[in-house]
């Protein structure tokens, strides 16, 4: 196997430490104002926008280098309304067989459904794929380590990229989706992640009035 060369470590920046809390606080700040939108405009995005975005979530860590990811990005109208169709029939067998009580309960609160308008009136849809091999130009399987977690933490990079950029997103995941790897042609060794809406939000759009666990709640430090 081929082994990496190693290079001197020259992008990393370090700053003085009233600047490093300036630049955490900054973040935190922008990032917070994320949310998940539901409402979406059919205003059109930049295609530029989400290139750069996407190459920002190749940026990710990931096992052993593989990056086992794909992302397909969807703006065609009629294969967004095929998307939209099979989401909706797979939300339906949920809200109405598949799904525990207990689970539609918690989803109550925010008022969700097996509607999904989104999936046609935003932009962009961007379906995300694992890749839990890759095929060698002899054919032969190469496996990919860590293929969740590298795979999670490029959409999280994907997410945070495109609100940098002031779109707003949606993660959606009906279950299963494997229609997803028939209407977008994928292969086999692909296993849809998550599928990502991506735009600006309808003029109208309204969030759930919720809060976030303060850091006492989702942190341990140990001294």
């Amino acid at each position: 196997m081929k082994k990496f060369s190693m290079i001197p470590l020259k992008q990393y920046c370090e700053y003085p430490v009233e600047e490093m809390k300036k630049r955490a606080g900054e973040f935190y700040e922008a990032i917070r104002r994320r949310r998940t939108v539901r409402e979406f405009s059919d205003r059109p995005v930049p295609r530029e926008v989400i290139e750069k975005c996407l190459l920002a979530a190749g940026t990710a860590p990931n096992g052993a280098n593989r990056q086992p990811w794909h992302f397909v990005v969807i703006g065609n109208a009629e294969i967004k309304k095929q998307i939209r169709e099979a989401a909706e029939a797979e939300e339906r067998e949920f809200y109405h067989g598949r799904a525990p009580q207990e689970w539609l309960d918690a989803l109550a609160a925010l008022g969700t459904d097996a509607h999904k308008p989104f999936l046609e009136t935003a932009p962009y849809l961007i379906a995300i794929f694992a890749q839990s091999y890759e095929l060698g130009t002899d054919g032969r399987k190469i496996k990919n380590y860590y293929v969740q977690e590298s795979v999670g933490i490029a959409t999280g990079f994907l997410i945070n990229a495109l609100h940098h950029s002031g779109l707003a997103t949606l993660t959606h995941t009906p279950s299963p989706m494997n229609f997803l790897n028939k209407i977008l042609g994928r292969p086999s060794n692909e296993r849809p992640y998550l599928l990502l809406v991506a735009g600006y939000p309808a003029a109208d759009a309204v969030v759930p009035n919720i809060t976030k666990k303060p850091l006492a709640e989702i942190a341990t430090f140990i001294d």
